[in-house]
């Protein structure tokens, strides 16, 4: 099945509409630049919080390390053992699927089960009173989401795979990884047309709400400017 998926999913017919090979290759380059490392800088008491969008069911990788502002050298090392980082994950219901501290360099795990923007937060454990009070950390921060969170050479060794199995292995992941990217893009289309359907319902009825207090408000002045002129006996 994962076989006759990938082929639809990568192969170009020369009928195919140019729509459809835009949007794939459009697809494949996004999907080849998920997960990448960056660094940043906090304080002692700051919380650092990224936006990730996720597939569902899709094990998402964070690996990271800490550096300790070194005043005297001017420059950052390696941070002690006994600073450690907390890391939290919530989902786009804003339910906490990771609360967990870690070590001065470390890896999290999670794994997506409802699509949407993921919320990943860091910060330290440290106190006024620690050893890094008043000074700046450095977190070195990779994610890797979905296909790129798999160790294929751990995977090759475990399963005693061959070099064909393997990269076998890695295409069906990867069409799979493909596929779930395609799912969540279609839900967020549904979604998309579904808020534009409920603000146009509301622009119309707000429309209409609009149209009754003008006339309303119409009749109650032609009536008012007629008792008027009434009571002046110039009717």
């Amino acid at each position: 099945m994962a076989a006759e998926q990938s082929v639809r999913v990568c192969a170009f017919w020369p009928g195919a509409g140019l729509g459809k090979v835009v949007r794939a290759l459009v697809l494949l380059l996004w999907f080849a630049a998920r997960g990448g490392a960056l660094y940043f800088h906090i304080g002692e008491t700051e919380k650092k919080c990224f936006i990730e969008e996720i597939p569902d069911e899709t094990m998402v990788i964070g690996n990271y390390r800490t550096q300790l502002y070194d005043k005297q050298r001017e420059e950052y090392q390696p941070a002690t053992p006994g600073l450690g980082m907390f890391v939290e994950v919530k989902d786009p219901e804003d339910k906490v699927i990771l609360a967990r501290q870690y070590g001065s360099e470390g890896r999290f795990t999670f794994t997506s089960h409802t699509p949407g923007e993921h919320q990943i937060c860091l910060h330290s454990n440290s106190t006024k009173f620690s050893l890094f009070a008043g000074g700046m950390l450095r977190v070195h921060l990779d994610i890797q989401v979905g296909e790129h969170a798999n160790d294929y050479a751990e995977i090759a060794a475990k399963d005693k795979l061959s070099e064909l199995q393997l990269r076998v292995r890695q295409l069906v992941e990867q069409v799979e990884q493909i596929q779930k990217e395609q799912n969540y893009q279609r839900w967020r289309e549904e979604r998309f047309r579904q808020t534009s359907e409920s603000t146009n319902q509301r622009v119309l009825w707000w429309s209409i709400l609009q149209t009754l207090i003008l006339v309303a408000i119409g009749v109650w002045q032609m009536r008012h400017l007629k008792s008027f002129f009434e009571a002046k006996k110039l009717v």
